[in-house]
Formats: structure tokens, C-alpha cells, sequence
């Protein structure tokens, strides 16, 4: 593995989840992989989750790290090409081809814009990145991806369901928010479970709120959440902006909020979200702390999903 993008820089989905869950039993098993290496952590947003379970990953396998949050321990950086930089210190192209020096694999995570739909989803900065970094690059989250949280996820899910053993439907449910998210989550989450045989997808969301046909393609989309409820035995509850009026809150109804009752429809659901989550806006403090809440696991899965593509990066510099 050269670079790791999106699910399509995986070559099998269910072999690096059994190597991926096969680390979460043997974490320290490669740490002979790591000896010597230096990863780099930068930061155009801010993070929690994602630093600290790369941090603890590139520790897990020997390596070094740097972070960098580029807002608060950088030049301020020039994203545009042919601007005349009188206000800028520095040059995305000369600052990623830099980091790129001090590491031997360079992991960034940066958020849309949510203002030009055509920018963010052609991932300009992003492959601007991929294009000035003379060493391979991990996709931390991007304008329309987050792969790491999304393998974590369905790690998760495997783990759940004695790796897919039973087929099972699983439910990515828009929920309310007070501000307007990226796309990213719910497109990747949606990109990963389409490559699950064993999994019935459905997607719950209000109307002007489908994803990009390239994320959602062949998924059954409804914006009735209590139907797509019924039988369900996963439930992810997400937040995103809408795609059709871009970056726009169109629905500020809390009908959607996951409650107590509507998990009552499921098959008694686990129910997952990515974190960070708010409270009573999002979900019933009742749903998240039940016994059916698995957020923990997939916080914990973090870890994991970035130790795997860091091994498999490392090892293909060997």
C-alpha cells in the first residue's frame, strides 16, 4: 500500500479486517516494523479521536511521531496557486513537500469548505497533498472521506457479528445538529459497508439530505426513520449538511433525534456514532449510556484501523 485514500487503495476489505482485529488481540506484534520511522500528524482542524489513536498506533508498531496542528504551530498557509502572498508565510506546496522530508509517512486531516460543492468534492487540497508529499499519505479525514473512522467502524460491526457470520441490517440514520457537518463520516461509512455481502444498508435521512450518488449508489435510501428502523440490528446516528443546497441546514426538526422508543423498533440495535456527539440533540442520554451503545468500541477500533494501514504502509517501504 502506497497511499491510503479512501477503500479503494484497500486491495480486500475482509482480509484487512481480519488482519486489522488480528493486531487488536497482538498490538505490539510488529514492532519491529516501526524501528527507525517517523510518522507525521498535521492538523488543518481540530482533533481528539484521531490524534491520540494514530499517536497510540504509530507507538504500537516502534514508531516515532510528530503532530502538527497547523493553526496554532505554523506559518499560516497558502492554499491557492498564483497568489501574489502578501498576507501568507508560507506555500502549501513548500510546507507539505518539507514535512514530507521529516517523516516517512505523512497523515493529514483537513475539512471542506462546505461552500463550494465542486471544490470539496473534487478534493483539490487534499490532492494537492498527495501530490507535493514525496512519501506516502494517509488520509486522517478529508473534505468528502474519513476511511480510518470508517474502517473502525466496521471493524466494529464485525466483531458484533462474529465477523459477519449472520447477515445483519444496518441503519446510518441522520440525526439533528446545530451547526453544519461534512458529508465526510456518512459518505465513507457508506463506502465501506457496500463492500460487505453479508449487510442490508439502508440510509434514514429528511429530504435534500441523499449523498452524492457516488457514495450512495444502489443503497436503499428513505426518509421515513421509523420505517428504516424496523429490524434493524445496527444503528449509526450521524449528522451531515445537506448535498443538493450545499453545506445548508435544511431540517431543524428534532423528530430525528434517536431515542428510546425508536430503538424499540429495532432488533435491539448496538448503537454507534463516530464522536464527538451532543447530547440530548443527537441522542437520548438513555440510548448512549444503555448497554446497547458500542461508541466505546469504535473509539477503542481507532486505534486499530490506523495501526493496519500504517503496518501495511511500512511494509511496503521495506
Amino acid at each position: 500500500m502506497r497511499k491510503f485514500f479512501s477503500v479503494e487503495d484497500v486491495i480486500n476489505v475482509y482480509d484487512l479486517l481480519k488482519e486489522a482485529l488480528f493486531l487488536k488481540k497482538n498490538p505490539y506484534e510488529f514492532k519491529h516494523v516501526g524501528k527507525n520511522k517517523t510518522i507525521g500528524l498535521v492538523f488543518f482542524n481540530p482533533s481528539l479521536r484521531t490524534r491520540i489513536s494514530c499517536q497510540k498506533a504509530a507507538f504500537n508498531l516502534g514508531c516515532n511521531t510528530w503532530v502538527l496542528d497547523i493553526h496554532k504551530d505554523s506559518w499560516k498557509i497558502e492554499m491557492n496557486d498564483g497568489s501574489v502572498m502578501k498576507m501568507t508565510q508560507e506555500h502549501l506546496k513548500e510546507a507539505i513537500s518539507v514535512m514530507s522530508i521529516y517523516c516517512d509517512i505523512l497523515a493529514v486531516r483537513i475539512f471542506p469548505n462546505l461552500s463550494n460543492q465542486d471544490f470539496d468534492y473534487k478534493e483539490v487540497i487534499f490532492n494537492k497533498i498527495l501530490e507535493y508529499s514525496r512519501i506516502p499519505v494517509v488520509n486522517m479525514e478529508s473534505a468528502t472521506l474519513h476511511p480510518l473512522q470508517s474502517l473502525a467502524d466496521v471493524m466494529t460491526i464485525a466483531e458484533f457479528t462474529s465477523f459477519f457470520k449472520k447477515r445483519c441490517k444496518v441503519v446510518l440514520s441522520w440525526t439533528p445538529h446545530i451547526n453544519p457537518l461534512p458529508h465526510s463520516v456518512a459518505n465513507s461509512f457508506s463506502q465501506w459497508i457496500s463492500k460487505i455481502d453479508e449487510i442490508d444498508f439502508t440510509i434514514a435521512c429528511p429530504k435534500k439530505y441523499n449523498l452524492h450518488n457516488k457514495f450512495s449508489n444502489g443503497v436503499f435510501i428513505t426518509h421515513n426513520q421509523n420505517e428504516a428502523f424496523m429490524n434493524a440490528d445496527f444503528i449509526y446516528a450521524k449528522n451531515w449538511s445537506s448535498y443538493l443546497d450545499y453545506g445548508k441546514i435544511l431540517c431543524t426538526s428534532s423528530d430525528w433525534m434517536i431515542t428510546v422508543n425508536k430503538m424499540k423498533l429495532t432488533n435491539r440495535a448496538k448503537f454507534m456514532h463516530c464522536l464527538p456527539v451532543r447530547r440530548n440533540v443527537v441522542v437520548e442520554d438513555a440510548v448512549l449510556d444503555s448497554e446497547d451503545s458500542i461508541v466505546l468500541q469504535q473509539a477503542e477500533n481507532r486505534i486499530y484501523a490506523s495501526q493496519i494501514i500504517f503496518l501495511k504502509i511500512l511494509e511496503s517501504l521495506s
